[in-house]
């Protein structure tokens, strides 16, 4: 996924942040979209991985570093989860099935140590997730 990230930004010619959906089916990767701009998820993987990302991003696209002045070390022992919020009990009426355009709120993040982890089995059997290879 690395690799593909790259060369989308790279070919776009991208200075800062890159928020790139992909899928992936019988082991072909497809991109869904790729946009020049953060999304809600790159606070999350700067608190998950503990690295500044806005911050290093900001830097670059104001031309005053370059990405190789920056050394990254992800340090995250164990797992990251991002658990959507809806707050559909506050707004009566709306209509609460889920597609593929964003109903949540916000998101909760809960670091786990394995994926045994009590709280992460319930999260999944109720929310019939899957996890990927």
């Amino acid at each position: 996924m690395e690799e593909h990230a790259e060369k989308i930004a790279r070919s776009l010619n991208i200075l800062g942040l890159i928020n790139i959906q992909f899928a992936i089916k019988d082991g072909t990767v497809y991109v869904i979209e790729a946009n020049p701009r953060a999304s809600r998820t790159t606070p999350f993987i700067a608190k998950a991985y503990q690295i500044p990302y806005l911050n290093i991003a900001t830097k670059i696209m104001l031309g005053e570093a370059k990405l190789k002045d920056f050394t990254f070390e992800k340090n995250l022992k164990g797992f990251a989860i991002k658990e959507p919020v809806f707050s559909f009990n506050k707004f009566p009426g709306v209509n609460k099935e889920l597609g593929p355009e964003m109903k949540s709120t916000g998101e909760a993040i809960r670091f786990i140590k394995d994926l045994r982890d009590p709280y992460f089995r319930q999260l999944y059997k109720e929310r019939s997730m899957h996890l990927s290879k």
